[in-house]
């Protein structure tokens, strides 16, 4: 699971892209943290799925 502190700053970094723009340090945060997101989703999901038991 991402941090508490992780997910806000991935939003802070959105907020930030949209308001001024980023530079390249935050870009590249921004992409690494994203990244880092979207593994632990990925992971999750299929967590999940292994779990599911189809019932005829």
């Amino acid at each position: 699971m991402l941090s508490e502190e992780k997910v806000q700053r991935i939003n802070f970094l959105a907020r930030k892209k949209k308001t001024e723009g980023l530079d390249e340090e935050e870009l590249a945060e921004q992409q690494v943290l994203r990244e880092e997101y979207l593994e632990n989703v990925r992971k999750n999901l299929k967590a999940q799925l292994d779990n599911i038991k189809i019932v005829d």
